[in-house]
């Protein structure tokens, strides 16, 4: 596995592009924005686009996913609880922001769901609390978590935006994500990596 991060959209969302480096099949998760650059890095690099994942649907992870299907037609995936925010400006912000978006292709998963793609297995950890449909996707083989705006290096998400709940969000990073392996390496989708081990013995919020 090989990982690589693009930082994009109007606020600095992590944007990661992980590869099986046999295949060079891969997926995309949070497509923020869809820079030229992006496009170019993955047709020259002959990376085969599998699927997008979204971790939750503000406006900071969504706003390129028009373009980014446009230019690499595969399905989208969200957890199922994630519909109302994903089809709603207000919801997910956007129209706040004055940049009204909303997505209604996405297919829907569910918690404890396996998906098989680009070879890897990838369980779906539904972790309500930023969103109530926010969800973490956890590679059990490569010890990886992609944990969107659930859990940070030192912090946790808000939880003041449309459908967030502090005591979720909590209860979720406990219950799910802290039992996991301590050398899991998380992949958030702001600022830095970190793992559960450190954020087992240094995060303040937990």
């Amino acid at each position: 596995m090989k990982i690589e991060k693009f930082v994009l959209g109007p606020i600095g969302t992590n944007v990661y592009i992980v590869i099986n480096e046999e295949s060079k099949e891969c997926f995309v998760t949070d497509p923020a924005a869809c820079p030229a650059e992006l496009v170019s890095h993955i047709r020259n690099s002959e990376y085969q686009v599998q699927a997008v994942l979204l971790t939750h649907g503000h406006f900071d992870h969504i706003m390129g996913l028009d373009d980014f299907t446009k230019e690499f037609p595969v399905p989208v995936y969200a957890c199922r609880e994630e519909k109302p925010l994903l089809e709603s400006a207000q919801l997910n912000s956007s129209a706040a922001y004055g940049m009204s978006y909303t997505f209604s292709r996405a297919e829907y998963v569910d918690d404890g769901q396996e998906l098989e793609i680009a070879g890897f297995r990838i369980r779906v950890i539904h972790t309500p609390g930023h969103t109530a449909g926010g969800c973490c996707y956890y590679i059990p083989e490569e010890k990886m978590l992609i944990s969107g705006d659930t859990l940070f290096h030192g912090s946790i998400g808000r939880t003041d935006f449309p459908t967030g709940s502090s005591s979720q969000l909590i209860r979720s990073v406990r219950e799910k994500l802290l039992i996991l392996p301590e050398d899991t390496e998380v992949y958030p989708g702001h600022m830095e990596e970190t793992s559960i081990g450190y954020e087992k013995k240094y995060n303040p919020f937990l």
